[in-house]
């Protein structure tokens, strides 16, 4: 048996998120890619008699299951896991081969920090393996944002799937949806782990649900979303992002993050819920830097919080939020993205 496996990281901080979609046309998305990843092993063997060729075993939900043959354009072809099924679909599967493919991530259900677009790179990128030739990044995380928009009619961003193929602090500009250019943003190891001591990420405690929340917002922008000034607001605030982090200027990348949250407000009372207040006030009584409410909002996921630097008053405010009943991820910056290989 042959063992292929690939790790995915997910992504928080996304500084611009909303200007990287169909509705706003153009933009620019200052984000970050952490551990933790999504894991996919696929245990490939040759396939004998009638046994089974794709069997899934969704490691979070203890759900192992035969995924049955199914015609791309099928209707009703998912059967339990729409996601993780889409992915498998889209990749070219020789037919002498019998695979099981296995996803597990540490990462709470609907954080908000591009978990699905992570699993669908990482699938990608180990059926890949299976046939001659290798997808660049770029083209893996188009194949997964066509997944989630094509396959599963999602509404979807670009961003998310960048980070998750590319990896490390990345300025994604949208120069017409859905093409995109993947700007690094290359700082020093001191600064790297500086950033990375003070991020603290949150979760709220139940998921959500992005492509609902899209909705409601692009009915709110009108008939000409693309210019809405929060939009170009949220456009230039990526750059500042950028800017700040390239300096390591830490204080006005904490204000860069509020004033993207501000701006979320404006777009929809709902993208920043009380319970996302609960922990911005509290993150505000130890002296952060700054709060991002991270993707789309709404009622469910997570925020990052820029810490001061004092690594006792972050262990205070993970604890005052714990005992609020608010879910402290532990988390670390990704340096790469997409990673792929093969053992016996």
């Amino acid at each position: 048996m042959k063992i292929i496996n690939a790790i995915a990281p997910i992504r928080l901080n996304d500084i611009g998120g909303w200007t990287d979609t169909w509705f706003a046309g153009h933009g620019a998305v200052c984000n970050i890619a952490v551990y933790p990843y999504v894991e996919v092993q696929v245990l490939v063997q040759d396939r004998s008699g009638d046994a089974p060729q794709v069997v899934v075993y969704a490691e979070n939900y203890n759900l192992l299951y035969q995924l049955a043959p199914a015609e791309p354009t099928a209707a009703g072809r998912f059967e339990k896991l729409p996601l993780i099924e889409a992915a498998i679909r889209r990749m070219d599967i020789p037919e002498r081969l019998a695979i099981e493919v296995r996803v597990h991530s540490d990462v709470p259900p609907g954080a908000s920090t591009g978990t699905s677009a992570a699993v669908s790179v990482a699938i990608i990128g180990a059926l890949d393996m299976l046939t001659p030739g290798r997808l660049t990044p770029y083209e893996v995380a188009r194949l997964a944002h066509a997944i989630e928009t094509e396959d599963l009619g999602l509404q979807s961003g670009v961003q998310d799937q960048l980070a998750s193929a590319f990896g490390g602090i990345s300025l994604v500009e949208i120069v017409q949806f859905p093409h995109a250019n993947v700007a690094p943003i290359t700082i020093g190891n001191a600064a790297w782990w500086d950033l990375e001591q003070r991020l603290s990420l949150i979760y709220v405690g139940r998921p959500h649900q992005s492509s609902a929340v899209h909705q409601e917002v692009i009915r709110d922008l009108g008939e000409n979303p693309g210019g809405d000034p929060r939009l170009e607001r949220l456009r230039a605030l990526a750059k500042q992002a950028k800017d700040a982090i390239f300096v390591g200027d830490w204080t006005a990348y904490g204000a860069v993050m509020d004033a993207n949250t501000e701006v979320q407000r404006s777009l929809h009372p709902s993208l920043v819920s009380p319970d996302f207040e609960r922990v911005i006030n509290i993150a505000r009584r130890h002296g952060v830097l700054g709060c991002k409410v991270n993707g789309a909002g709404g009622d469910g996921g997570s925020v990052s919080i820029l810490g001061n630097g004092v690594m006792a008053r972050k262990r205070e405010m993970h604890a005052e939020l714990t005992a609020a009943g608010f879910q402290p991820v532990p988390i670390y910056l990704a340096r790469q993205g997409l990673r792929v290989w093969s053992s016996a």
